[in-house]
This record gives C-alpha cells, structure tokens and sequence, in this order.
C-alpha cells in the first residue's frame, strides 16, 4: 500500500489492528516522509530510525500475540521538545538544556506509548516556548508548508508544520496562551488545548513549575481530522497519579441542546474581515448541521483574564526568567520578557492574591455563560497568520502580535478547552473558527468541530511550498 503517511490515525490504526498493514510498514512510511520533507522544514529537530523500528516491530509483536495494540496502534507520532521523553533531551529550545537529558516519560508520552503510538521524532518550539514564532538557537526555524514567508505559529510550530505536512499523524503539543491552537490555525490543521486537569503531564527532568504554568499549561494533540482529536484525546487522557490536577472526568457529557454563540469581535478585539467571514461561516456550517447559532456582541470578559494571565505567567519569578533568557541570548525570549516588562511587573503578593480571587469569579462568569450556550465560535486570531518573526520587526509589531492573540491568551486563565478548526484558505493563509466551551466539555467542541470540518478543510497533507 502506498503513501501510508495521508492516512488518518484511525484509519491507519484499523488497518495495522486487522494486519492488513504492519506498523512497520507504517513506521518505514513516516521515516521515509520525514527525510523527504522535514529538510525543507526543520519541524523534526531530532529522531532515531532504529528506536522508530524497534517500536513499531513491538506492536506488531503484541499483536501476533493476540494483544491488544492499543487505540493508536502502529500510528506515528511527535512529541514536542519540551516535554520528557526517555532519552532525549528535553531542550524547550534552549541550548543551556540540550544536554538535559529524560529518564522517564512525561505521562503524555506514556501515555501514546499505551496506546500503542509509534512516537517518530521530537518537533521544534521557540526558546522557552514563549513565542507565536517557532526559532531558537539550538535547533534553528521552522517553516511553514503552506507558505515559507508565513509562521508556523508557535510554541507548537514544529508540531503544527509536521503534521500539515504529513510528518506524522498526530503530534503532541502544549499550551498556555494559543501555543496548540496557533499553530494549528496557522499551518491549516486542528488543534485541541483540553481543559485543565483532562491530560496528565509532568516533567521528571526539571523543577516543579510555579502556580500560574501549574494551573493554565496542558498538552494536547494537533491532527489533519476532527476525529483523530478524538482519538488522540482518549488516549493521552489516560491516568497518571504523577499529576497532581489530573482529574478522570469522563470524555463525554451529558447531552446538551446545539446550541451555540458567536463572537465576532470578542471585548473589542479589531478582527480582520477574511477572520470574520470564516467565523460566519462557520456559524452557517452549524446551522445546516442542525444547530441554532446566536450572534452576540460580546462575550464573558477576555481582556481582564488576558492581562493575569500574562501575569502569572510571565510575571511570576520574572526576573529569574529575564536572567536564564539573558544567559540563553535569544533574541525572541528577549523581547518576549522585555516588551512585556510593564505589564507583568510588579507581580507582588497583593497582585498574586487579586489574580487568583478574579480567576475564580472569571470562572464562574464563563460557566454560567455555557449554561446557556453549548458552545462559542470566536476568531482564533483577529489577524490572518503573521508574516514570520513580526512580534521582532518592531514595538508596534510586538504590540499588534499581543493583541490579535487576545481569544487565545484569554481562555487558559479559566482553564477551559478550545478547539481550532481549520476551515479553509486566503490565497496561501489559513483561517478557521476557535470553539470554546464549558470545563471539561472537550465532547461539545468536537461534536461542532466535526459539524463545521463537514463543510470543507484545506487540503493536508501537503508538500512543502516555498
């Protein structure tokens, strides 16, 4: 069978369950696809085809066993670089970590390794994850398939790029203010940030994280259908008692009218009319699909969660991070931490304590709000996908970076899911619909996600273009 990396994950997953396929096989076609496309990419920035093989001929082992291979079985897929995986460096793009080596999973990683996952190879991010860009020092940029002037988003970008271009079938990746959903929407595939607590993850290698990336960064996965976020997010869902907020809550809810709110310019956000349009758009893809879709004017507050957001994420231990990114010198982080100085500083104790009493009331705003609505389509940028390294050209292009990211910064702070769906092209550009909904109700994005994936998705996976 040829071209085993277009597949989807199910579909490839099913074809390597009933032996029709060999996740060999399956494993020789991500290798081959890799070595053709990731030169022109870097999303990849390190693999090992022997350890790739040598996995693959264990689930096939298990399944001439009789055993059961797992719901990804034989299904190639990436990690991103800044999460532990045995034997490899967890850089986070920093060269001060290239020698930083895993010696146990990450639970996420466990986790696809349970399901029976190949994992291919490990994908680029930004310095310390910070940026919407995906360079650093130690592993170099990563481009976009769809077009090499364009980012690929960030922090994800390496993820979002390989699975775009068929590097993989699912890829991991993480999240703290769009750094999943960015990506996705940029190099034109899906991405699910789930909700706090949902995917366990932890990282053995380094110190325990401070309470803001404690309570607003996950894991989740990027994929070229709806249904393998599905899929993916059962199976990187599993238990793992090494995460103190995981929490089993079953992946599916009670069942709730479709209903659905749409946003166009949510707290003022100055969305662009080719974001607003794909957002109609897909606010019509749900209504034919049965849904009764309300356009409102605004939403529960973005803007006041965007602002302690930053805070807690940048502003906790801030000036411990300008140092490490002083010692790392890369000129992104640099600029990150430093045109965010003023916002952030000072994160004092009064600070600290307002930004964790507004974050319960915040939180209780957004689910009574989704005790009306099921769901809410908002932009997922109020911009199409940026030229590549904007937020470094000037003040005015770090300032206009920040604010068209405003839905993706807001909804961490509350903790809650988010899916972007890709729903088409702007000449060579991405656009697509972020779907928000209640804490735990990853099952109500999906259940739109796929209404509105129904209605027409750009083409992937695709070769590289220039």
């Amino acid at each position: 069978m040829q071209d085993l990396w277009r597949l989807s994950a199910a579909d490839l997953a099913n074809l390597v369950k009933t032996k029709k396929v060999s996740a060999r096989e399956a494993a020789q076609a991500g290798l081959a696809r890799l070595d053709a496309v990731n030169p022109s990419l870097n999303a990849v920035i390190d693999h090992r085809p022997e350890d790739v093989l040598k996995q693959a001929d264990a689930v096939d082992a298990a399944i001439a066993r009789g055993e059961d291979p797992g719901m990804l079985a034989g299904v190639p897929v990436t990690i991103k670089a800044n999460v532990d995986q045995e034997g490899f460096a967890t850089t986070n793009g920093l060269k001060l970590q290239r020698d930083l080596i895993a010696r146990e999973d990450n639970p996420v990683v466990a986790n696809f390794r349970k399901a029976g996952a190949v994992l291919l190879g490990r994908t680029n991010c930004p310095a310390f994850s910070y940026r919407w860009f995906t360079t650093n020092l130690v592993h170099g940029d990563t481009k976009n398939p769809r077009d090499a002037s364009l980012t690929p988003g960030g922090s994800s970008g390496g993820a979002g790029s390989a699975v775009a271009a068929g590097i993989g079938h699912i890829a991991h990746g993480t999240d703290i203010a769009g750094s999943i959903r960015y990506p996705a929407y940029a190099c034109g595939v899906h991405g699910l940030r789930p909700t706090l607590g949902r995917i366990p993850a932890f990282n053995p290698a380094l110190p325990e994280r401070p309470i803001g990336p404690q309570i607003m960064a996950v894991s989740g996965p990027l994929a070229r259908t709806v249904n393998d976020i599905r899929i993916s997010l059962a199976a990187m869902s599993a238990r793992d008692i090494r995460d103190p907020w995981f929490v089993p809550v079953p992946l599916e809810g009670p069942a709730r009218p479709k209903r659905a709110a749409l946003c166009l310019d949510p707290d003022g956000l100055a969305t662009a009319p080719e974001v607003k349009a794909a957002v109609i758009d897909a606010g019509k893809r749900l209504e034919r699909a049965g849904w009764t879709v309300e356009t409102i004017e605004n939403t529960p507050p973005m803007r006041e969660a965007v602002e302690w957001q930053i805070k807690l994420w940048l502003g906790d231990g801030y000036e411990a991070q300008l140092e490490m990114a002083e010692r790392e010198g890369d000129p992104g982080a640099l600029a990150c931490l430093r045109g965010n100085r003023a916002r952030v500083t000072p994160m004092d104790q009064a600070n600290y304590a307002k930004a964790l009493t507004r974050r319960a009331t915040l939180t209780r705003d957004w689910m009574l709000f989704f005790e009306t609505y099921a769901v809410l389509l908002t932009p997922v940028s109020g911009e199409l996908p940026f030229p590549d390294h904007l937020d470094r050209k000037d003040d005015s292009s770090f300032k206009r970076v920040w604010e068209a990211q405003l839905p993706q910064i807001a909804i961490p702070f509350m903790g809650l899911p988010g899916l972007v769906v890709s729903t088409g092209l702007v000449g060579k550009a991405p656009v697509g619909v972020h779907i928000v909904s209640g804490r735990y109700r990853e099952d109500l994005c999906l259940l739109a996600g796929e209404a509105i994936e129904a209605g027409g998705v750009p083409p992937s996976p695709i070769d590289p273009v220039g």
